[in-house]
């Protein structure tokens, strides 16, 4: 398939890709004003995740915060861009990352890795950075686009610096790659409507996929919490942590529990750089009334 409209987007990305940091975060300012009135449904669907999770606060705090949010959000395509387009030296002193050790210590040992992390707005900046720190290519799993142009665009950019790229629901792909020792970063943080259970994100019951722990068995793998976040001079802290626990050992429910209480504790740290605008409640349990 040709896609010839796709060169010169491709030609903007690879130019934002190489600024400074300094006004990458002056541009994503700047566009969070400009898209404000042009996002409404997005904000609308964020706003009600922030009145759900954090109904302490006043409604003038959650209006900040959803803000912020936006701000983070549109900060987070232009770190796509980033991940994908950036040589190795436009990123250099970008990041700081605490716990290597742990994947170094894993990879030794001939184990595949999961790093189980979030849909932060930094995530596949982080990958990235975390790739150039370890110094080789860590696996992504994602979803599709629906734009056949588009998805030829981003499988081109993500190939080029992420392998292997799996999608979502490649079972025996994302095997294969744990079995070969490949390290994957993974993200089951979003709605599921298929093997899920119901646990509480934020005390909000939260349909989530209990099927990760089976693949870390079968991949005879070694699972790795992965954490990140932007902090406010522009720099990014990477951490990776030793496994939970018994998320291994335990239920498949249990193991999804403690996922989303380890995550609800990492996204309250930083609670404006969590890609709130997914509708992550809108599968309900039984009986219970839609939210959206």
């Amino acid at each position: 398939m040709r896609c010839w409209g796709m060169a010169p987007v491709v030609l903007l990305a690879r130019g934002i890709a190489r600024l400074p940091q300094s006004l990458l975060l002056g541009l994503a300012g700047l566009l969070s004003v400009l898209f404000w009135p042009l996002l409404t449904r997005r904000r609308r669907i964020a706003a009600i995740n922030l009145a759900l999770c954090f109904p302490e606060m006043s409604v003038a705090e959650r209006r900040r915060l959803l803000y912020a949010n936006q701000r983070a959000t549109v900060m987070g395509a232009l770190e796509l861009l980033r991940a994908w387009y950036a040589p190795s030296r436009a990123l250099a002193g970008l990041a700081r990352v605490e716990g290597l050790q742990f994947l170094q210590e894993a990879l030794a040992a001939g184990h595949g890795v999961m790093l189980f992390t979030g849909h932060f707005t930094s995530t596949e900046l982080a990958v990235r950075l975390l790739s150039e720190a370890l110094g080789r290519p860590l696996g992504v799993v994602v979803r599709p686009n629906n734009s056949a142009c588009l998805e030829q665009a981003l499988e081109r950019a993500r190939s080029s610096v992420f392998r292997p790229v799996l999608e979502k629901k490649d079972v025996r792909g994302l095997l294969r790659a744990l079995q070969g020792g490949e390290v994957l970063v993974y993200s089951a943080d979003q709605n599921f409507t298929y093997q899920n259970a119901f646990v509480p994100f934020f005390n909000v019951e939260a349909a989530t996929l209990v099927s990760t722990p089976e693949l870390v068995r079968r991949g005879n793998a070694r699972i790795l919490p992965f954490w990140l976040h932007r902090e406010a001079d522009g720099s990014y802290c990477l951490r990776i942590q030793s496994a939970w626990p018994g998320w291994i050992e335990g239920s498949a429910e249990q193991s999804a529990a403690i996922y989303m209480g380890e995550l609800e504790r990492v996204v309250r740290q930083h609670p404006e750089q969590y890609l709130w605008v997914h509708k992550r409640f809108k599968t309900r349990p039984p009986g219970g009334p839609a939210i959206y």
